[in-house]
């Protein structure tokens, strides 16, 4: 299998991994995108989708602690969502000033239609890896994420 390189910029010649992982990231986000603009969904919404599909009531800090993005862009989200029927956001009984985020019928309907799109966008990402490369990719991704997040080492 002949995999093609793309042209890295001089600029980045000491930082090839770092690149790689940047065309990775870049293409694998809009092939996503396309997928979920297919479902009415802005990149993001999934990830919110998903962890209220897993667990309901959540208040908004839970959320943002959940899917790891800003709090405008999981408040920015979350109101496009309540605006599309996905969910509901509700004062918490215990304090007003607190956000509990509800699934709709609607919202809850989503599971099987991500649950797809997360298997197609598996199927085409991996088609030309072996078992092992896979694997292998797997986990270093994730020791690359903890190095970066300053983890364990």
């Amino acid at each position: 299998m002949h995999v093609p390189v793309p042209q890295v910029p001089t600029t980045a010649s000491d930082g090839r991994v770092s690149y790689a992982i940047f065309q990775l990231a870049r293409a694998h986000r809009g092939h996503a995108a396309a997928m979920l603009r297919e479902m009415d969904l802005h990149p993001g919404q999934e990830l919110l989708l998903m962890h209220l599909l897993d667990r309901d009531g959540q208040t908004q800090s839970e959320l943002l602690d959940s899917v790891g993005l800003d709090h405008s862009t999981v408040s920015k989200s979350l109101r496009r969502m309540q605006d599309a029927g996905l969910l509901v956001r509700e004062p918490a009984p215990h304090d007003r000033r607190v956000l509990v985020v509800h699934l709709t019928d609607k919202g809850r309907a989503m599971r099987e239609p991500l649950t797809a799109m997360w298997r197609a966008l598996e199927e085409i990402s991996v088609r030309d890896l072996s078992e092992q490369q896979a694997q292998s990719f797997i986990q270093t991704a994730y020791a690359m994420t903890e190095a970066i997040k300053g983890g364990p080492r």
